[in-house]
């Protein structure tokens, strides 16, 4: 899945039953695909407070776009590079 990483969280509180383990701080998707019922990776953040990925106050942020195109630019920015 293309969400894998942010999985830890719930495997950790629901699998693991631990109750000490902190929502992600931030949340920021790249994906080109579009909104949409039933669609995986266009789903919204929103839909992942229901599966205990996110928090309701966790900062969600969503870049409508290619990753490749994206992605280096927001790298390139964030190291000063």
């Amino acid at each position: 899945a293309g969400d894998f990483p942010i999985c830890v969280v719930p495997m950790l509180a629901q699998d693991l039953q631990r109750d000490d383990v902190p929502l992600w701080a931030y949340f920021c998707q790249i994906s080109d695909s579009t909104t949409s019922y039933g669609s995986y990776s266009g789903a919204v953040p929103n839909e992942k407070i229901t599966w205990g990925k996110l928090g309701i106050k966790t900062p969600k942020f969503v870049i409508e776009s290619d990753a490749t195109i994206v992605a280096p630019l927001m790298f390139a920015r964030i190291l000063d590079w």
